[in-house]
């Protein structure tokens, strides 16, 4: 008689203390406490010092963005304060007179003060004289400011003015009222327009509108120098109108944040006005930035953690070798294990939780090793019965039907469609039976099929039309055999609406799926008897043999593939199969 001595458990320090204590003394107690004090002495110098050269960046952005708004204002300005302009502007004279002003004065000032600068504005004329013939490029009311870059457009004032933007034009002031505003399609393609009028300045006390100057440009170009990345990533840079409206933006903030409830604790708000506009250039720069630049600290850090490593050095070697040995072993047999291969085995001397973990694992991987192959043995031959019981029960009353066809032939003594019948049904189980191979080729499905489409043509003539339009390609690949004669079958005995029927049988391959569809014009079927079919649980007996194909193509290929039906009531069915594209 044998008896087991259960041994006393040794004590130990537990793994996870002895790592806690070593990080602890040599590393996380000095670390943190540098940290504080660092922080504590120049986090305040280091946030004016930020902002101040955030300061001088918005600076620099804002004297490059208002350079390029006077450029677009100098350009207006040409127009406006041209006299020589304003009096051909005002001229009434027509026929060859309007056209020689026109053409010889009044067109190449436009073209002068369009060329006069770098940027690709597209300029709108609205002018009140409408003695000058109107010269336009596309439509008016479908304007696409893009293709009129560096050219421009002449209409008359009139067209305007039921525009709300033009009637809340503020009053002239001469040479000082203009606006900047999106208007008509300007937000369609990120564009925003200066908006001015041309006035006849010859009784300055009662100015005089002749016409109105609108000079799109694109707001990508106009506010390119707003970059956020000229500050630091993860900052965000915008331009706001007099109304608090983002015009631009560049970068972007995390999600559930907007400029309105951004924390003062993460970002810091840095703000500059221009003039004429009075617009706001807003910069939301994070306070890890700050932290990053930081450099005093962490080379303050750096040093002490130089000098910890130092004193600790030997220490350390010897900690890090004695557990990073058994913590590799324990992840090579993990890594092992999470890649299939559970024979991977290991082992400790000891008796620490290095030896107790070792023997756990190799325990784990002999149970999981013989409860997957137990499984895995039990799943393959379910679905190998499964498959074989679905195969088994294959057209059993398409055979009935055939041979009570054949009867009636042999009744009436019509021997040749008998012996086609015959040969054609023959053809067909030679194909369904194929040496016992549940898996043909797309061409033997095929042949299936229209071995079955010949014996029901003996049977309805004329009254039924099967066209094919199959794409070549997948003649060599792979199907579950029997795919496509039920759906015919189907067709024939329940689509019937009249006394004629048409068939179309489409193949191709979309990306990785040879793709089936049967489609009808029969009497169709609704959304409910679509979902009884599918649906065994209630309804056993309904569209037995579609639930068998799409049972047998799930079992074989997966449940991602299989059988859809859309139908319609008197306009017919089409039902989709598909399967992977795997070649013979």
């Amino acid at each position: 008689m044998s008896m087991r001595i259960q041994a006393k458990k040794p004590k130990y320090l537990p793994f996870g203390y002895k790592l806690m204590l070593t990080y602890m003394v040599f590393i996380i107690i000095p670390v943190i406490a540098i940290g504080y004090f660092s922080h504590s002495m120049y986090q305040d110098s280091i946030r004016k010092q930020t902002r101040s050269n955030i300061q001088g960046t918005l600076l620099q952005i804002r004297d490059n963005i208002q350079y390029k708004m006077e450029d677009v204002q100098r350009v207006s300005s040409m127009l406006y304060f041209d006299y020589s302009l304003v009096t051909q502007l005002r001229s009434y004279e027509e026929g060859w007179e309007s056209y020689e002003r026109t053409t010889k004065i009044v067109m190449p000032k436009f073209n002068i003060a369009l060329n006069a600068t770098g940027l690709d504005l597209a300029m709108y004329l609205f002018l009140a004289n409408d003695t000058l013939p109107e010269i336009y490029h596309g439509s008016f009311t479908n304007e696409n400011p893009e293709k009129l870059e560096r050219n421009y457009n002449l209409y008359h004032l009139k067209r305007i003015t039921d525009k709300p933007w033009y009637q809340n034009y503020p009053i002239e002031q001469y040479g000082e009222t203009m606006r900047w505003q999106q208007v008509e399609r300007d937000g369609d393609f990120g564009r925003i327009s200066l908006l001015r009028r041309l006035v006849d300045s010859n009784v300055p006390l009662r100015l005089k509108e002749i016409g109105f100057i609108r000079l799109s440009v694109r707001i990508q170009e106009l506010f390119q120098s707003v970059d956020y990345r000229k500050i630091d990533e993860g900052s965000v840079l915008a331009i706001k109108d007099e109304q608090g409206n983002i015009l631009y933006q560049s970068g972007v903030l995390p999600n559930g944040l907007n400029a309105e409830n951004i924390p003062e604790s993460h970002y810091l708000t840095i703000k500059e006005t221009m003039s004429q506009p009075a617009w706001e250039l807003v910069a939301y720069v994070p306070t890890t930035i700050m932290e990053r630049d930081s450099m005093k600290v962490r080379m303050f850090i750096i040093g002490i953690c130089l000098l910890c490593g130092i004193v600790f050095t030997f220490a350390g070697i010897f900690i890090s070798r004695y557990f990073s040995i058994r913590m590799t072993k324990i992840v090579s047999v993990l890594n092992a294990f999470r890649e299939g291969d559970l024979h991977k085995r290991m082992t400790y001397k000891g008796k620490d939780e290095f030896s107790q973990i070792a023997v756990a694992l190799n325990e784990m991987g002999q149970n999981i090793g013989d409860l997957i192959q137990e499984v895995y043995m039990t799943q393959i031959q379910k679905k190998e019965a499964e498959l074989e019981s679905l195969q088994a029960q294959i057209n059993p009353h398409f055979l009935y039907n055939t041979l009570s066809s054949i009867s009636r032939l042999a009744k009436f003594g019509e021997t040749d469609k008998l012996h086609r019948m015959v040969m054609d049904l023959a053809k067909f189980y030679r194909l369904a039976l194929n040496d016992g191979q549940m898996i043909i080729s797309v061409h033997k499905e095929l042949e299936q099929a229209k071995a079955y489409i010949d014996i029901q043509k003996i049977k309805y003539g004329d009254r039924m039309e099967v066209m094919f339009d199959i794409d070549p390609d997948i003649l060599s690949f792979r199907t579950v055999k029997l795919v496509l004669q039920p759906f015919i079958e189907n067709v024939l005995e329940h689509a019937w609406c009249g006394d004629r029927i048409h068939i179309r049988v489409v193949g191709k391959k979309e990306r990785n799926e040879i793709v089936f569809r049967i489609i009808d014009d029969g009497v169709g079927t609704t959304a409910e008897r679509i979902r009884q079919i599918f649906d065994m649980r209630d309804h056993v007996n309904a569209g037995y043999g579609i639930r068998n194909v799409d049972q047998r193509i799930k079992l074989h290929y997966g449940a991602q593939y299989g059988i859809s039906i859309f139908s319609r009531l008197g306009v017919g069915t089409s039902v989709t199969i598909r399967i992977p594209a795997k070649r013979n």
